[in-house]
């Protein structure tokens, strides 16, 4: 999914960091510079969606950024910034209630949809209804689990009133899980049609850019929203999404040969970013925030098949990693300080942890070691022996053999080649599959290669939370947000993982006030997941960018999407 930045031993915290000549002018002539007015962005996980609360793929979010917006969002400090809220509330202006249960939204008024209707409460209160339907299958339902109800007082004023005290409630409509969708265009497919919308291929938005011609999968073509507030202030006349290809040839495009102005979610190894770099077209900017990669366990069994057709469901758990043994030793066998010393280089670094930032809310009770002989002890201990010298381990018939998929990418290829040569080490058999990023990180609910489906042992990718408060990220590991059948596979925890103590510190946290003791509940939450293995941190990664020397404008949040700002690039 995506990545954030570490440029080095000493740095702390959420700064943004530009790797080397930030300032500097292009050493020759790019072929951006032929066209100014036109903004070329390289994404190699193409979106096939634009309504980013019907997929978990980061690249979705990124396109539907571009015209859609929340009521506010967070900048990289941690600062609310308000995009359709005409303020931030607060206990002092009366917006969010003494006793915790409610928040009241001031709206800006005289906005308008692209396609010239004018926003009010009331899409507000509409999203809030789509997104809480169960037969929409909104993945970012679980944040809005915590409301009672979202009423509309006047045109331009929302109130959200939650079922419990909420400490979180900056979450809801807030950011890139609060994106607003107009009502008068998602109302007659508010439903279990809702995929079938036109607007998910054809958003009607109040940013700064409306689309103009998507191809899913490919390209998305972008002009001036002209019903947009500050018009006359947008850098473009045209920006060009263009999806595919791969991380490295996107860095490349931006960095080495100017053909593109920017490249996202660079998962590339630190050598060749910095012999592109060096190449003087653009810079190579990275911002160290809250995604991490992991290795997700299944706990469920992907090749039995209940009657139903569904695999990988909840009533069939894991013939071996349903054992938490035989989980630690996986763990154990996995060299983390070699992926992130020889493959991320300063663009990662190891971590034991499942919540890593902000500082804060990363546990200092945990760590991680590689230790395959410890790992061949807790596998004897479970039972699990080579019995017939293929080199496999076996038990009562069943095999040790696993399948560890991941997304097409080179770094991520040899990060399973390491993994794979960690496991095979105490009797593991692997077999390593590769998906397409478009399929893999696709809303398609049909696919069977989704990490929804996850028909596999293991899979890898990043996620982590997307707002300072890690409460929708937390949430991820509840029983609730189990993608399966019946809920036609939406939901973030594709692990199967369903332990109620760990519900339980959750719905806690959820309504606890004082920030200390919450701050200890989530991370007796993500002590929890380590202590028994649920999970396997890699490297807490860095967001690596690359920006063309001639764009300026941008600040890149750990909190949004990177094209969160897009209204303020602009060509020097």
């Amino acid at each position: 999914m995506i990545a954030k930045k570490f440029i080095d031993r000493c740095c702390l915290s959420l700064g943004l960091i530009i790797l080397v000549n930030a300032c500097g002018s292009p050493s020759g002539t790019s072929g951006n510079q032929q066209n100014s007015s036109t903004l070329k962005l390289l994404y190699w996980q193409a979106p096939t969606i634009l309504n980013p609360h019907l997929s978990t793929g980061f690249k979705d979010a990124e396109a539907s950024r571009i015209t859609l917006e929340p009521l506010a969002s967070y900048d990289n400090e941690g600062n609310l910034i308000p995009f359709l809220a005409a303020e931030i509330p607060t206990i002092e202006n009366g917006g969010v209630a003494a006793d915790g249960k409610s928040v009241t939204w001031k709206l800006k008024q005289d906005v308008k949809w692209s396609d010239g209707m004018p926003f009010t409460a009331e899409d507000v209160v509409f999203t809030y209804e789509f997104l809480s339907n169960p037969q929409v299958g909104a993945v970012s339902s679980g944040t809005y689990e915590v409301v009672e109800s979202v009423e509309a007082i006047d045109d331009y004023t929302v109130k959200v009133n939650f079922k419990e005290v909420n400490p979180a409630w900056s979450l809801v409509f807030v950011g890139a899980e609060g994106m607003i969708l107009p009502q008068h265009i998602y109302e007659p497919y508010s439903g279990a049609n809702a995929r079938e919308a036109p607007a998910n291929l054809q958003p009607i938005g109040t940013g700064g850019y409306r689309v103009v011609d998507f191809r899913p999968g490919d390209t998305v073509i972008y002009e001036p929203n002209p019903e947009f507030r500050q018009v006359e202030q947008l850098g473009f006349e045209r920006i060009e999404l263009k999806g595919g290809g791969d991380a490295t040839s996107a860095a490349r495009a931006v960095l080495q040969t100017g053909d593109a102005d920017f490249a996202y979610n660079l998962q590339v190894e630190a050598p060749v970013l910095e012999e592109l770099e060096a190449a003087g077209q653009g810079a190579v900017v990275s911002n160290y925030g809250a995604l991490m990669e992991r290795i997700i366990i299944n706990h469920s069994d992907p090749n039995q098949v209940a009657p139903s057709g569904e695999r990988s469901s909840v009533d069939f758990p894991h013939p071996f990693l349903s054992d938490r043994n035989v989980r630690q030793a996986f763990d154990l066998a996995v060299d983390r300080d070699t992926i992130a010393e020889q493959l991320y280089g300063v663009t990662g670094k190891a971590t034991p942890n499942f919540l890593v930032a902000p500082p804060e809310y990363a546990s200092a009770n945990t760590s991680y070691e590689y230790d395959p002989e410890q790992a061949k002890q807790l596998l004897d201990k479970a039972g699990w022996q080579d019995t017939n010298g293929n080199g496999i381990r076996d038990r009562n018939g069943t095999e040790m053999q696993i399948v560890f998929q991941t997304s097409v990418n080179p770094l991520r290829q040899k990060t399973q080649q390491v993994v794979k040569q960690g496991l095979q080490s105490i009797g593991v058999g692997v077999e390593l599959k590769s998906i397409d990023p478009s399929v893999y990180f696709s809303s398609d609910s049909s696919n069977e290669d989704t990490v929804e489906h996850f028909y596999a042992d293991l899979q890898m990718y990043t996620t982590g939370n997307t707002s300072p408060d890690p409460a929708a990220y937390m949430n991820f590991m509840t029983c609730e947000q189990i993608p399966q059948q019946e809920n036609n596979w939406s939901g973030d925890n594709n692990s199967r993982y369903c332990n109620p103590e760990y519900d339980r510190l959750w719905q806690a946290a959820s309504k606890e006030l004082n920030l200390e003791q919450r701050e200890q509940l989530f991370i007796e939450m993500n002590d929890l997941l380590i202590e028994n293995a649920v999970v396997i941190p890699l490297v807490h990664r860095a967001d690596v960018m690359a920006f063309s020397n001639s764009l300026t404008g941008y600040e890149p949040t750990a909190w949004d999407m990177r094209t969160w700002d897009i209204m303020n690039w602009q060509r020097q």
